[in-house]
């Protein structure tokens, strides 16, 4: 069986990372992506979805991408639920195995640092 995706899009807001103990790190995104057509009226609609990225990944994302980033993301879907309020909630996220900044982080000053972390990222898996 095969779940995989790939998106690439732009942050809709700043990282805002969290740590959730024993130094792991979580880091939940959404990123804006546009869809291949243009809507009735000749607008470009978007996408918006959900990414949960981890550890290392999550750092240097945080500490190089702001809202409105160019980031592409590989990963997996999954659906998990919770309780909130008394009612069964579903959220479908993606996942994230690597994020590739596909664009310099808009401050002058970390711009001759950004090639050294523009490589992909890969994320260590939490079991």
């Amino acid at each position: 069986m095969i779940n995989q995706v790939t998106l690439v899009g732009r942050l809709t807001r700043d990282p805002d990372l969290r740590e959730i103990g024993n130094g792991k790190h979580v880091l939940s995104v959404t990123v804006a992506v546009n869809r291949p057509f243009k809507n009735q009226l000749g607008e470009q609609e978007a996408d918006f979805v959900r990414c949960t990225i981890w550890n290392r990944t999550a750092e240097t994302t945080s500490q190089y991408c702001t809202k409105g980033s160019l980031v592409g993301v590989t990963g997996r879907i999954q659906t998990r639920s919770f309780e909130k309020e008394g009612k069964r909630q579903y959220m479908t996220e993606v996942v994230a195995e690597s994020v590739r900044f596909l664009e310099p982080k808009r401050s002058p000053e970390s711009s001759s640092s950004f090639s050294a972390v523009a490589e992909t990222l890969h994320v260590e898996t939490i079991q």
